[in-house]
């Protein structure tokens, strides 16, 4: 109906060029609002508003001009000027009740647009280190960023989706020397295990399957492995400290690399990486989360893609050496200090695995990137960006949406999480307890960058106060009233219903089929502002209208044309229901 409205307006405007009202070349966007208020109509532009000075007329003058060049149409019944200059219009009770039928013919497609039309668009989210189990905060980043994904799809956009695999690096190491002192500790060496390195179950886990496979192979003595490695973090009766726990794990991770050598170190690094990386992806699968491509950091320093960035950005003059490192002049560009991209030693920084890897991104022809990342990596988006102007890349192409983990309650008491202690709860274990659906669903209920407490106990609920049981509620009311049908021997008859609208005359069936004809521009809002909550609510607000209406109108009537009516209103509802459900990655089931 927007549409048909705006070309009228359109119409109404060339009319008026012709005339020599308006300039020919005059620029202009016709945007229609849905109202509020019912006294106001069923929508509101704001064009007269805009184009005034272009004719040179006050706003209302040029409203009233406008409106008096409207094509007669079937869908308005009438036409005001309100305020300062606004059009309002007022729709007809047939054309409010026209979204049934296409919501009807078009079912699972109703919503969908081609406005992406030809854009490549990479979504990089949750990407977390493989070095334990994806935790509770995590799962809010998945959820976002799966739904954003399936936003942009469902607007037209070519849309990949993409897991940036962090398999080098210190955390990588400390991973795969955890993992050997606990295959050490199963073949009864005495050691102490380092209070840096990852305590997690998971990490025994992967070492006893080491120990099945590989024996002995690895074993070396306690002397050996803590051979001038400096002391462990320690603090004594009276509370103070001594030692240093970085030095301490650094110096175990060398004794480690020197005693087992490249090859069989390379073994326990890979397997302690697999193994995690292979939990995390059956994880996300069964939240509902795949991926197009799981992108290996190691691969951007196999294939010199790291050296090549430096050598790029040193050529354009933007990298100088400094006690025999190499800094990138991030402050050039906005940012509070340069950077090191190569150490002194002649490693590259992570933040040089970042440059390489946001200008493979664009090299790949996306022409928008959107990462995903989490609230604590606020302080690198502005040196992300940096490395992209001074590659002559348009930053402005690169988004950056910050999630705030979520926070985790049973009860009154907050949960801790630490991957690196093992204390924490994970997105499996989550997953278990509340179920997927209201795990999706209340991951996006707020904007990604708010804080988010998680209420297990209104997750579990069945009551109306859980958004995601109200919402899934209304779908199988429906499922309900249609069983009903069949129980007493009816069937629904399309072809009656759509004809016989126009008994549809009460306030909430106006009210509901005039939230049905607001999904497509929902749709759209949510995707192209990358904010899926706006859907979230959207449905929330949606199984309000239908409850409200199923509570004070019975379905099941002797009238055929009514009857036939109602349940064409409510399966429209049902199926745009389902198919908002389905984009959040949320079942519709048929009974509850």
């Amino acid at each position: 109906m927007k549409e048909q409205v705006t070309s009228l307006i359109i119409s109404a405007i060339q009319s008026l060029q012709k005339e020599g009202v308006l300039p020919d070349d005059c620029k202009y966007t016709v945007r229609l609002d849905r109202t509020k208020d019912k006294s106001h109509g069923d929508l509101a532009s704001n064009i007269a508003l805009a184009l005034a000075k272009s004719a040179g007329k006050n706003p209302r003058q040029l409203a009233q001009l406008i409106s008096d060049k409207l094509p007669e149409s079937s869908l308005v019944s009438k036409a005001e000027i309100a305020g300062p200059g606004f059009l309002n219009f007022f729709l007809n009770s047939a054309s409010q009740f026209a979204v049934i039928e296409k919501i009807i013919q078009e079912k699972n497609q109703f919503g969908l647009s081609d406005i992406g039309k030809g854009k490549k668009v990479q979504v990089e989210f949750v990407s977390a280190n493989p070095t334990g189990p994806l935790h509770v905060g995590h799962g809010r980043g998945a959820a976002y960023g799966a739904t954003v994904a399936n936003l942009l799809a469902a607007t037209g956009f070519d849309v990949c989706r993409e897991y940036y695999v962090n398999d080098a690096g210190r955390q990588m190491n400390i991973l795969a020397t955890s993992v050997w002192l606990r295959y050490l500790e199963l073949l009864k060496v005495d050691i102490t295990f380092p209070s840096n390195g990852y305590q997690g179950e998971y990490v025994k886990d992967i070492a006893q399957s080491m120990h099945e496979k590989m024996g002995d192979t690895f074993l070396k003595p306690a002397d050996a492995i803590f051979n001038q490695v400096p002391a462990d973090l320690s603090v004594d009766a009276s509370g103070q400290e001594s030692g240093d726990k970085e030095a301490h794990i650094d110096g175990l991770i060398e004794n480690a690399r020197t005693l087992l050598g490249q090859e069989n170190y390379q073994i326990l690094f890979n397997a302690g990486l697999n193994s995690i990386l292979d939990d995390i992806r059956e994880d996300l699968k069964g939240f509902g989360v795949e991926y197009q491509e799981w992108f290996s950091e190691r691969s951007l320093a196999d294939d010199d893609s790291i050296d090549l960035a430096v050598k790029q950005l040193q050529k354009s003059g933007h990298i100088y050496e400094q006690n025999g490192a190499l800094w990138f002049r991030s402050t050039a560009f906005g940012d509070d200090k340069d950077r090191v991209v190569v150490r002194d030693n002649g490693q590259s920084t992570y933040f040089a695995s970042d440059i390489a890897y946001h200008m493979n991104k664009f090299n790949r022809g996306f022409e928008k990137v959107i990462n995903v990342w989490g609230a604590d990596h606020h302080g690198y988006v502005t040196r992300v960006k940096a490395a992209l102007s001074a590659l002559e890349i348009d930053s402005d192409k690169l988004e950056v949406r910050l999630v705030q983990f979520a926070i985790l309650y049973r009860g009154t008491e907050r949960v801790q999480m630490s991957t690196r202690s093992g204390s924490f709860v994970t997105l499996r274990q989550l997953r278990e307890e509340v179920g997927n659906d209201a795990a999706r669903f209340f991951y996006v209920l707020r904007k990604s960058e708010q804080h988010m407490d998680f209420d297990l106990d209104l997750a579990k609920s069945q009551s109306k106060d859980n958004p995601v049981y109200y919402v899934q509620y209304a779908h199988a009311r429906i499922c309900r009233v249609l069983e009903k049908l069949t129980e007493q021997g009816k069937v629904w008859d399309t072809e009656q219903g759509l004809k016989s609208l126009e008994l549809l005359i009460t306030d909430r069936e106006r009210d509901l089929s005039k939230k049905l004809a607001q999904y497509p521009e929902i749709i759209e809002k949510a995707a192209l502002q990358h904010e899926p909550h706006i859907l979230a609510h959207y449905l929330k607000d949606l199984a309000a209208d239908f409850h409200t209406y199923y509570n004070a109108s019975k379905m099941l009537i002797d009238d055929d044309a009514l009857r036939n009516a109602r349940l064409s209103l409510s399966i429209a509802a049902k199926q745009v229901l389902n198919n908002g459900l389905l984009l959040l990655g949320v079942s519709a089931p048929d009974s509850m």
